[in-house]
Formats: structure tokens, sequence, C-alpha cells
């Protein structure tokens, strides 16, 4: 790889990978908390919501305060950002060719073998060396190294094939989900799979989600990795052992199943489940106890002590049990030894959607809906909520002047008002209210695009970036402050504006943004859309220790999207978020007193 000052996150995150497998064809029983170091590092930079380098920018010392980035590696990233160079990351490399670099990037290829493969056939550039492999492979060359064989080198053809096809991005959490829980279905048709769950960053409800793994508690492994395997939508069978099997599905997705007895079940349910840096800190305060963690158990004195569940593991260990997705060394682990943990937000709290777009005749800046509110609002009861918010986009600025565009408004005042009097006549009707609310972009000036006249015809209103996504911190800043100093203006809708896979989020002055919606009551959203999931978690957890009230709205376009509230709800979870902390799990009167506040 090439360093350089300018190196982005995943440049960076590659860097520090290829570091610490560097470290592990040196010796890796000698640097073995080099190599932990190191991948911790690069997954904290992968992860990083800004830009390693604009940290670096604002001041050396931010670098370190990122979890999982110490002051070593934040000493030698500075000097990469100064200098575009870094003598002890040279020095690491020295020996080692690039190409085995390159072969690290087909997935099945650890450093050892690409190391081995390196020097066996003399492949030291890494320009063309993914091929070179793929030519020696195809010729049968392979299979003649010590420790490799035919099986060895049919899988690292079909390795670097899949490679070559497969796309960097990885899956929603929405898409993951869906293709687990069919996967699922088919386990349990299996009479000897008597419980069955998601694991990694799935089962942690991570906005995004690489390839999906799977446990099955069983007394019958053999027969359920069978009935895995001939799961009718694979493509082909990875591999097959006799606790593990892996198949490969359309879209070049790699799906693992892990089988273990009943009484171990949630041992292997948590060491699974990650994430790497939570199973790190769990070991170390097991060590200090004499003791030793793995998939299969506790092991104290010697003799293994199973776990059926995950509540008895942690039990075991003196802490509380922790929610998968709390599972990221964020300070988990001391809340549940101390029980301070939170009680999570659920889904059954939530009492209101406050982001839906109906198909209201407006000729709006953005799409518009596609069912009408009385769809909504039946889906709203379906759904046991007490009040919902509809926000559509303003009206387009092309084609409406100031008077249309009070018209419109008005139009649409009258129509939920008269909404709200018809269900006030049917008792039955769980939805008490709807709110006649708006989604309005802010204009790159921080202008908003209606009068002070029209916003006077809602109840209250949501403010998003929808353009101009690359002014500066400070610019963005300014920009969205203005915009949320309306008195109407309530939510800050999806505030980073970020789509995921697609566009990264805008920069912001957080603390500043935090600070002031504190001071003037007002709310950001945690938007449930599977593309958005913005406020990005870390951000609510911050947001929440600040003091702040968050709200959830699913920016739902059709009845169908209404599902989506359980991914908002995720995110919340994600961020430590209490049931207190989100707006609309209140009632309608004490959501109308907010308001009036």
């Amino acid at each position: 790889m090439k360093i350089h000052k300018q190196m982005n996150n995943l440049e960076i995150a590659e860097l520090l990978h290829d570091v610490a497998a560097a470290y592990k064809i040196k010796n890796e029983a000698k640097n073995r908390f080099r190599i932990i170091a190191y991948e911790r590092a690069g997954d904290a930079v992968e992860h990083l919501s800004s830009e390693a380098k604009d940290l670096w920018d604002e001041s050396e010392g931010e670098l370190e305060k990122v979890a999982g980035i110490g002051e070593s590696i934040a000493t030698h990233l500075s000097e990469i950002f100064k200098t575009g160079k870094s003598k002890h990351f040279e020095s690491i490399f020295k020996d080692i060719n690039p190409a085995v670099f390159e072969f690290l990037k087909v997935p099945g290829i650890g450093p050892k073998n690409a190391y081995k493969l390196s020097e066996a056939f003399k492949i030291k550039s890494s320009k063309n060396a993914i091929n070179k492999l793929q030519k020696l492979a195809k010729k049968g060359k392979i299979r003649n190294l010590e420790h490799f064989g035919e099986d060895s080198e049919k899988s690292i053809l079909q390795s670097i094939k899949e490679f070559k096809n497969k796309s960097d991005v990885r899956m929603l959490l929405s898409r993951a989900e869906v293709i687990a829980s069919e996967i699922i279905l088919w386990l349990k048709e299996n009479k000897f799979v008597k419980n069955a769950d998601v694991l990694g960053s799935l089962r942690r409800k991570a906005s995004t989600v690489g390839d999906i793994d799977i446990a099955v508690a069983t007394n019958e492994p053999e027969e359920v990795l069978n009935h895995f395997t001939k799961y009718p939508n694979k493509s082909r069978i990875l591999e097959k052992g006799p606790h593990t099997a892996s198949i490969i599905i359309p879209g070049n997705i790699q799906v693992d199943l892990m089988v273990q007895e009943p009484e171990s079940y949630g041992s292997l349910l948590q060491h699974f489940t990650g994430s790497k840096h939570h199973n790190i800190a769990l070991r170390e305060i097991a060590l200090k106890k004499g003791l030793s963690l793995s998939e299969y158990g506790i092991k104290k004195n010697k003799k293994l002590v199973k776990t059926p569940t995950e509540e008895k593991f942690y039990k075991f260990l003196g802490m509380k049990y922790i929610p998968p997705e709390l599972r990221e060394d964020m300070g988990e682990i001391e809340a549940a030894r101390q029980n301070k943990l939170p009680r999570l937000v659920e889904l059954k709290d939530v009492k209101a959607d406050l982001q839906i777009h109906s198909n209201f005749d407006i000729e709006t800046s953005h799409d518009v809906g596609d069912n009408s509110m009385e769809e909504i609002i039946k889906k709203a009861n379906e759904l046991n909520y007490e009040y919902l918010a509809f926000t559509e986009h303003n009206p387009s600025q092309k084609g409406h002047n100031g008077k249309q565009i009070i018209s419109i408004l008005k139009r649409k005042k009258d129509k939920i008002d008269q909404l709200n009097t018809d269900m006030k006549s049917n008792k039955h009707n769980g939805v008490k209210k709807v709110f006649n609310s708006l989604e309005i972009d802010i204009l790159p000036n921080g202008d908003l695009p209606i009068s002070d006249d029209a916003l006077g015809y809602l109840d209250f209103a949501l403010v998003s970036i929808h353009s101009s996504f690359r002014l500066s911190k400070q610019r963005m800043t300014d920009r969205v402050l203005k915009a949320l100093n309306h008195k109407t203006v309530k939510i800050f809708a999806h505030p980073t504006g970020r789509k995921l896979n697609e566009r990264e989020g805008v920069e912001l002055n957080w603390p500043k943004i935090f600070e002031f919606c504190l001071k003037n009551n007002k709310l950001i959203e945690i938007n449930a859309e599977p593309s958005r999931l913005d406020l990005p978690d870390f951000l609510v957890k911050e947001a929440i220790d600040r003091g702040l009230k968050l709200t959830l709205g699913t920016d739902a376009h059709n009845v169908e999207g209404m599902n989506n509230m359980r991914y908002g709800v995720s995110v919340a979870r994600r961020g430590w978020a209490k049931k207190g902390d989100i707006v609309n799990t209140r009632s309608l009167f004490e959501f109308e007193k907010l308001l009036n506040k």
C-alpha cells in the first residue's frame, strides 16, 4: 500500500490491518499484544464518522481520544499526516513482499499462507499479484506446495473468483435480517434444532453487515449441518466440518453456521456475537479471576463450566446480562459490574411515528408518499400508536409563490383538522390525534423556503439537509443553527444526511449543535429508514449523555415503510437510549405539553 499525507479512513484501516498481519508473519506469539492493538485500531478507524486526517488537522491530540487508537499508533499516524511517510511502518514491512498484502485481500488466505505463496512463486510486486496467483492455481502449481494440496488450490481459485466478483459494499441491516430470517426458518424445519440465532454485527444491530453468521443449539450436529447445506437457495457449499458449515448464496453472500450442544449454547452465543473489543475486555477480567473463556464455556481450575444461557455466562463473571446492542466496549462492562446498565428503550414503548409522508396533493420539493392519510392512520392503529405526524416535504419553490404555498398549507391544515374531528367521534380508534407538520429543506444559507406566515399553519416543523453536502464544517454548522432558530421548527431530521453505502454524512460541530438544541428545546431525530439510520449510534450516545431528547421517525413514503421503526429503535439502543430519552414514547398529553414548552 502506498502511504501518503492524505490517506482516508479505509486506506488507514487497511494499513493498520496490514501491520498486524506483518507482526503475525514475523512472530505471532511474541507480537500478540501488538497484533491486537493494530487490529483494534484498524477497526476503530474504519468505523469513524469523521476522517482521521480531519481530526488530526483540528488537533494532533484528537486521534488519541478515539477508542482503540493508543498513543503510539497515534504518533505513527501523525508522522504520516506530516511527512507522507512512517519510518516505523516501513521497518515492519521491510522484509515482506508487497504481493503478500494483495493476497490478504482474498478471503481464506491468511498472513502466513500469503507469505508462503509469495516466497514460493517469487511474486514480489503487488501489481497483478492476484492475477498471477490465479494463473498458477489454474495450472495446478499450488497443490505441490507443502501444507497446501489440491483442495487448498481449488479453494484459493474459487475465493479469487469470488473476490473479483464481490462488491465491497456491506449489506444494509434490513437486507441482512431478511436473508437470515429465511435461513433460520429453513433450519427450524429440522426437528433437531432447539434454538437458532443470528450472531456478530447482525445480532448487535450494526447499521451494515458483512457475512451472515448463525448459531444453532442441538444434540445432533451432523443432522443440522446436513440440513443447512441443503438450503434450496444456496449457490454452493463452501465447507462443512463436524461443528461448522458455510454456504454461498446469490449475491456472493457467505452464510456460516455454528452448532453447539444446548448446555454450552450461551457461551457460543456470547463468543460469536462479539464485538471483538468487548470480548477482549471480558477475557482480561476473566484472566484476573483465574478463568479462561471460549465458545464452549468458562474454564475454572481446568474444569469447564458450561453456560446454557448468556445470562448465566455474564452472571458467572460477576455482572448483569449485557444486551447485544451494547457490546462494543464503550463502558458497558463496568456498568454491568456495578449494576448500572440502562433499561434500554423497546419497540413496544413507541407511541408515535414523527416522520411520515402521505400522498396529499402537494407538488413537493422531493418525492411524495404513496398512501392516503386515512390509509396511514389505519396502519398506525395496527401498530398501536397513539398519535403521529404527517411530514410531507415542503412545496417546491419552482412554480409556487408565497401566496400559493400558504394556500396549500391551509388546505392541508383543513384536511388534518377534519381527520382529528372524525377521530374524536370514533372511540375505538387507537390514534387519538394527527399533527400537521412538514419536512422543510434547509437552504445552503440556512434560510427556509417558506415564509413565517406559512409556518404558522403547522403544529411544528422538521428541518433537514437535502443539498449542498460539501460545505465546510463551520458553514454547515451555521447553516443548521440558523434553520433551527425558527420558533416553529422542533426537530432536526436525519441530521448527518448520510446514505449508507452511497454518501457520507455532513461535517458538523456536534457539541455546538447539541448545546443549541438543549438550550432551545429542540429535538434531534433518529431516522429509522434502513439506508439512513441517522443520527448514528455513537452520536445518539453523545446526545443522551448531554441530556438531549430524541425522536424516532420512519421517514416512510408508504405504509410498509412504517414497519421500519424497529431499525430506529436498534440505533437508539446501540446509543444507550432509555425510554425517557425518546420523546415519542410519551403519551399524547405529555407530547403536546413538550410542544408548548
